[in-house]
Parts: structure tokens; C-alpha cells; sequence
């Protein structure tokens, strides 16, 4: 079954409202004529208002990095799904390695952020991916399995008809080394046969599964041609419009 594909660029802690109007204004001609595949660009929370305004009439979403679980509260410093909505944000990448890793997020924490985008109708990015040490041990599908099924806990298919799944190998997100084709494909196929016995043949067959992990134009056409690989969250190559747009523009003729 042929999915839309998504390329979506996670700017993490980059880029002042200046600089992300600048890379918009530059940006936008480069892919205006793209209408076969989605496009989404996830700016710092000081630029996303911003961001929207000079996205809207586009073919570009906005994305959001992360949310909190809870709506509103005594939470200092975090940003629920209720104001992502309210800007105009459309989807929300949640559990990326960074914030698993760095910031100690767990499966259940996760899940909770899921529910909490859905009920404000943002399309959650769920990342998924093992780290090297838990690759090297021949764990991968365990990981896997485990962050897919505390992750999507007590979903329906309903609930869920607009996830986006992001596989992001921690051993290649920022260090230039990239999953073969082979292997991105190995861990896509995996996980799309896990949702199929966890949701279903139908569910499992819509659903979009990302690659991240040091996507560049060298590479995107390679993994793009992977039947379960349906696009890219990519981090470091995002920053740059020109280098974004190759990424995004990926087998189309000039």
C-alpha cells in the first residue's frame, strides 16, 4: 500500500524568531510546488507563533518538539497541547531519544503525552529507537516492542488514525552515522508487523513510519526507496533551507 510520505525537520534548540522567519522566507519557494507528499517544520517554542504566520497559505505544517500531559497546572516551564493548538500547530513530536535519554522520559510518560495531543486533535510524532549498546546485545526488536506497546497502551485504532511512528536509531541522530536502507528497512517492517498484530492488517497498513538518523540528500532517495520506510524526521540537515529542500524535493525531476 503507497502512504503520502511526510519529511519533517526537528530544529531542537536552534534558531531565534529572526532567524526561523528568515529560513521560512527562503524555504518556501524551494518546495512551493511540492503537492505529492507533506512537509512539516518543528521550530523552538519562542518561534512557533511566529512560524505559523509566515507558514499560513502554505503547503508547510507546523510541528511542535514536545508537550506536556496535562492541558494546564502548576507545571513551571512546560508548554501543554492546549496552547500548541491554539497557535495553530498541527503536530507534535513526542518521546524524540533526547527526551527519553536526557530528560529521563519514560515509556507511561509518553503515553500520557499521546492521549493529551489527541484529545487537543495534534498528530503525535511518536519516536521510537535503541542505542548502541542495546543494538550490539542483539536487543533491538525488544526495545522496540516494548516502547510501541507501553507507548500506544489502552489506544484504539480510532484514537490513533492520525499517529505518525519516527524510528530513530540513538546511535546515529547527530553523529553523521546513518542505518543502512537495510537495516532502517529491518526495523520498519518490524514494527509495522507489530502494529499489525496489535491493531491490525489495515491500521498497521496506513500508518506512516518515519526514518531519523542523519538523513541528507545523499541518502533520503536510498532509504525513500525501502517499502516500509515513509519519510523522514531529520535534525541536523533541517537547519539549512537550501539542504532541507533537497531532502524534501527527494526523486523528483528539475
Amino acid at each position: 500500500m503507497k502512504r503520502r510520505p511526510l519529511i519533517a525537520g526537528n530544529w531542537k534548540m536552534h534558531k531565534t524568531v529572526p532567524e526561523t522567519l528568515a529560513y521560512i522566507e527562503a524555504f518556501k519557494p524551494l518546495v512551493a510546488g511540492v503537492e505529492d507528499r507533506d512537509i512539516m517544520l518543528a521550530p523552538p517554542f519562542t518561534a512557533l507563533d511566529a512560524a505559523q504566520r509566515a507558514l499560513e497559505g502554505t503547503n508547510i505544517s507546523l510541528g511542535a518538539q514536545n508537550c506536556h500531559w496535562e492541558s494546564e497546572g502548576a507545571f513551571t516551564g512546560e508548554i501543554s497541547p492546549k496552547m500548541l493548538a491554539d497557535i495553530g500547530v498541527t503536530y507534535v513530536i513526542i518521546g524524540h531519544s533526547e527526551r527519553r535519554h536526557i530528560f529521563g522520559e519514560t515509556n507511561e510518560m509518553i503515553r500520557r503525552k499521546i492521549e493529551a495531543a489527541l484529545k487537543f486533535s495534534l498528530s503525535p510524532i511518536l519516536c521510537i529507537g535503541e542505542t548502541l549498546a542495546e543494538r550490539e546485545a542483539g536487543r533491538t526488536f525488544e526495545v522496540l516492542e516494548q516502547q510501541l506497546k507501553e507507548g500506544l497502551e489502552g489506544f484504539s485504532t480510532a484514537d490513533l488514525k492520525e499517529l505518525v511512528i519516527a524510528y530513530e536509531p540513538v546511535w546515529a541522530i547527530g553523529t553523521g552515522k546513518t542505518a543502512t536502507p537495510e537495516q532502517a528497512e529491518e526495523a520498519h517492517a518490524f514494527c509495522r508487523k507489530l502494529l499489525k498484530d496489535m491493531f491490525g492488517e489495515e491500521f498497521a497498513n496506513k500508518i506512516r513510519i518515519l526514518y531519523g538518523g542523519s538523513v541528507k540528500p545523499e541518502n533520503i532517495v536510498g532509504l525513500m526507496a525501502r517499502p516500509d520506510i515513509d519519510g523522514a524526521l531529520v535534525g541536523g540537515a533541517s537547519l539549512k533551507p537550501d539542504v532541507f529542500a533537497r531532502i524534501v524535493c527527494f526523486g523528483r525531476t528539475e
